[in-house]
């Protein structure tokens, strides 16, 4: 057999199986920042414990996280961890990796579903992610959203069951949510010992040992622990927990089934080795507990992290094609390759600039290297390369395969863009993004403002995928769309201090859509005599219904050259341009297919202008006899309220125009799910608190378009013939 060529450089600190690219990942409130601080204080990377509460953390570092006390931007941060055996009893724990150095690259994200697109981008570059759930809530609607984000991206999970000394804390309810609602082959491979209060520690299941937790004062509380043995009345637990994880583990991996059959005992090596298999391959989520406010059994986590989560070799390499074809190019994961990464995000830098972070899959990258981007054929010299260590920069020489670094003053880039070697033309799957469902019209306060707030919200679009700003070319009003209230609360604030713009916003506005119900033909003829040379175009088009969430088609079926190839081109062009403008109320057109079927041209006077507008008009003209509909934003509402107050939110939500889906009981709350249009949910924060005496809590995301009521469709009609300054 051939021997695998070496997939280290000799000049790497950490080896490639010594690597990690985690994601902490959970719903809004779970507990992400604080369990990420907490691995940064114990890894070493920071003397302080910050809070969010206090808004101290390293993560949170942009003022708008720490007012708020919320992630938006997902910060990636790299610390080291190597597994030891020093407190007392803890050398009777068998830790796969013991006194081997870690380098761990950790990507925090934002839980509030305006900001999906960090989680989005995040997920696409990591090897590995630890969702985060509360002890008390168990699984939330944010924590289903990232789960599915991280299953779309195959990204292999560990699950962290924090907040278990909090009131109403349930280890076994927060499972069984896993299971029911997130269908995740998901097994503890540890449990609580005690729970609220009496949470004094955790029970390692694969080693049959209790690890205990100190009182100890505020400052130094959950530094020290000590390894025990099991007390008696929680032994049985503890051993049906193990039977379970190991019939678990033999149900999926063969070499634990053979073990099983042959009745031979499995320790606990043995064990860890199944359980990691299975955790790389996807096929079993291991299930742990703790408290990062408290500081318990964070260090058990990161243990975990290294046991059980892939490097960057367990993990399949990246798939890209080879640019203008089909033809898939596989991205071996090794420092001896040539050069390909992934630019997954941009951030600008109050001090050094614009930043580019991104994934290295192969070779490595060197100061003064040139890279080569496939997008723009364009290439550049790298010119200073960091790492980043919360808010500290650090510059460093090289990066090698498996790094997540950053890059200064690159230009031209977008979220996405792959970086590699010039001779190496491989193209990278980019991350997908929602489209914005929200929008609102900003204007300057002064005049001198103009310039800067047009760069502003120019450099905040490139950062950011979700969030467009675009003129309205009728009204020339500046509309600016993002994916929900608080995202263009947010821009607004950043355009403020970080730009220092004052701008005025106007109501925002739903971004409709309209769509056609039929079949129909539509001819367009552009014909300008004035003296000399004329105007003429003239193009036939056929339209269909594509199917829902298929998008736009637009295909050339011209036979016998009835209109030129050269002005084919402009027909599409402003058969396109028709579309982005709508036609039945102003605004953009979705699902539908459209056919360059026929037309004339005169050997004089037809230009690219002429089928151009010929084009619009033949489009406008068939889209008018094909049944035009529109279509409006409608959202996935859940709604957690105390059960007295359920009758009255059922009703509000009746009136918004909702569908309720379901109804369920959890713990003395009734959580409602329902589909509610967009337009309605306005102002829907202050509604909902006032009918349940601020005691319900709700929270949404875009699920899809659907057609509008009658009545509704003919105000929107009305609304768009009065004033056109609405329309986007």
């Amino acid at each position: 057999m051939q021997e695998r060529p070496p997939v280290n450089s000799p000049n790497r600190q950490y080896t490639l199986e010594r690597t990690r690219n985690i994601g902490i990942a959970a719903h809004i409130d779970a507990g992400k920042t604080t369990t990420t601080e907490r691995i940064l204080f114990y890894t070493g990377l920071i003397h302080k414990i910050g809070d969010v509460d206090d808004g101290n953390t390293v993560t949170d570092w942009m003022e708008q996280e720490r007012e708020r006390g919320i992630t938006i931007t997902s910060a990636a941060v790299t610390c080291f961890w190597t597994q030891k055996a020093t407190k007392p009893g803890e050398e009777k724990l068998y830790k796969s990796f013991l006194n081997v150095a870690h380098r761990i690259n950790i990507i925090d994200t934002p839980g509030h579903v305006d900001f999906t697109a960090e989680v989005e981008r995040s997920m696409r570059v990591l090897d590995g992610a630890v969702a985060v759930f509360c002890g008390v809530a168990g699984v939330q609607p944010q924590s289903e959203t990232v789960w599915r984000q991280a299953t779309k991206y195959k990204v292999p999970r560990i699950a962290f069951v924090n907040k278990m000394d909090r009131t109403g804390a349930n280890f076994d309810n927060a499972l069984n949510d896993m299971r029911n609602k997130l269908k995740a082959y998901a097994f503890p491979v540890f449990l609580p010992i005690g729970a609220e209060d009496k949470f004094e520690g955790v029970i390692d299941v694969v080693n049959q040992k209790a690890i205990v937790w100190g009182a100890g004062d505020i400052a130094s509380e959950g530094l020290n622990y000590e390894v025990r043995d099991i007390p008696a009345e929680h032994q049985a637990r503890a051993a049906a927990a193990l039977k379970d994880l190991i019939e678990a583990v033999s149900n999926k991996d063969d070499a634990i089934a053979e073990l099983v059959l042959e009745e031979k005992p499995i320790d606990a090596a043995t064990l860890k080795a199944g359980i990691r298999r299975l955790t790389c391959k996807i096929e079993m989520v291991p299930v742990l507990c703790g408290s990062a406010f408290k500081k318990k059994a964070v260090q058990v986590l990161v243990d975990a992290v290294v046991d059980y989560l892939p490097g960057p070799l367990d993990v399949p390499g990246a798939e890209g094609l080879e640019p203008g074809t089909d033809k898939v190019v596989h991205v071996e994961t090794t420092d001896n390759n040539k050069f390909c990464s992934l630019a997954f995000k941009l951030w600008t830098d109050p001090y050094a600039g614009k930043l580019v972070f991104f994934r290295v899959y192969s070779g490595q990258l060197k100061k003064g290297d040139t890279i080569y981007n496939p997008r723009t054929r364009k290439r550049e010299r790298v010119s200073r390369l960091m790492v980043i260590q919360g808010s500290e920069r650090k510059d460093i020489d090289q990066v090698y395969a498996g790094d997540i670094a950053a890059l200064v003053g690159l230009r031209n880039i977008t979220t996405g863009d792959t970086l590699c070697n010039e001779d190496y033309d491989v193209t990278l799957e980019p991350p997908t993004f929602p489209e914005p469902v929200i929008s609102m019209a900003v204007e300057p306060k002064t005049k001198q403002d103009q310039e800067k707030m047009s760069e502003g919200l120019q450099r905040l679009a490139e950062e950011d995928p979700t969030f467009r700003c675009f003129t309205n070319e009728e009204t020339g009003q500046l509309i600016i769309a993002g994916m929900g209230e608080l995202h263009l609360e947010i821009i607004i604030d950043r355009l403020k201090r970080e730009f220092k713009v004052e701008a005025n916003v106007g109501a925002p506005q739903i971004a409709y859509r309209e769509t056609i119900t039929k079949a129909a033909d539509g001819e367009g003829k552009f014909i300008r005599q004035s003296g000399g040379r004329g105007q003429y175009g003239h193009a036939c088009i056929k339209i269909q219904p594509n199917e829902k969430g298929k998008g736009v088609e637009i295909e050339n079926k011209i036979v016998g050259g009835s209109i030129p190839k050269e002005y084919i081109p402009a027909v599409i062009d402003g058969i396109e341009d028709a579309i982005r403008s709508g036609v039945y109320a102003g605004y953009q057109i979705i699902d539908v297919k459209a056919q360059v079927v026929d037309g004339s041209f005169h050997e004089v006077d037809s230009n690219e202008l002429a089928f151009k507008m010929a084009g619009i008009f033949a489009f406008k003209d068939a889209v008018k006899q094909a049944g035009p509909i529109l279509l409006e934003p409608i959202m996935k509402v859940e709604v957690t309220t105390p059960d007295e107050y359920q009758g009255d939110l059922l009703g509000d939500i009746n009136r918004r125009r909702g569908t309720i889906i379901g109804i369920d009981a959890k713990a003395g709350q009734t959580v409602l799910n329902a589909h509610v249009p967009l337009a309605e949910m306005f102002g829907y924060a202050t509604a909902i608190r006032s009918l349940s005496k601020g005691r319900a809590s709700y929270s949404m995301e875009p699920l899809t378009f659907e057609r509008v009521p009658t009545s509704v469709e003919k105000t929107i009609l009305d609304t768009a013939a009065k004033r056109p300054a609405a329309r986007t």
